[in-house]
């Protein structure tokens, strides 16, 4: 897998019938230049984006990361929160995982080339192509064991 640029994302789009749309590169941009370890759910990219003078309507940032999800360009992650989060999917070696605690929501990445061998060992046997391989571990943190609130 390499990394996604708009030149990119358009060659494959068009390859499918669908066009680059601005709102597409934009939402593109954003992941792109995202901090290491930080992820976007659909309102908080909204919310992003509303700030940065981009009005793209919230049923639009939905369709565009659903799309860009299942083409393999973004990461669609289940965290503690309790609704979907994405971030750029990364090419090795910097493909992760998440270590995340269910009371918390701390996020931890890591690294584990295993995982992803697995995978794509298993995909390629089956005759499927690997768009993605993540292990997500929900756990209780060290604070969160030691507090005196039940799990």
């Amino acid at each position: 897998m390499t990394a996604y640029t708009a030149t990119s994302l358009k060659a494959e789009l068009n390859e499918r019938g669908w066009r680059l749309t601005p709102q597409r590169e934009t939402i593109l941009k954003i992941f792109q230049n995202l901090p290491k370890g930080n992820h976007l759910s659909a309102e908080d990219l909204y919310n992003l984006l509303n700030e940065e003078g981009h009005h793209i309507s919230l049923s639009t940032i939905y369709r565009t990361l659903k799309l860009m999800a299942r083409m393999g360009i973004l990461r669609e992650l289940e965290l503690a929160e309790g609704h979907k989060h994405y971030e750029i999917n990364q090419p090795a070696p910097y493909h992760h995982h998440h270590l995340i605690c269910v009371r918390c929501n701390k996020t931890i990445e890591f690294k584990n080339d295993s995982i992803l061998k697995t995978g794509s060992r298993t995909a390629q046997k089956e005759g499927y192509h690997l768009l993605d391989c993540q292990l997500i571990i929900h756990a209780v943190c060290p604070t969160c064991q030691r507090s005196l609130l039940p799990i």
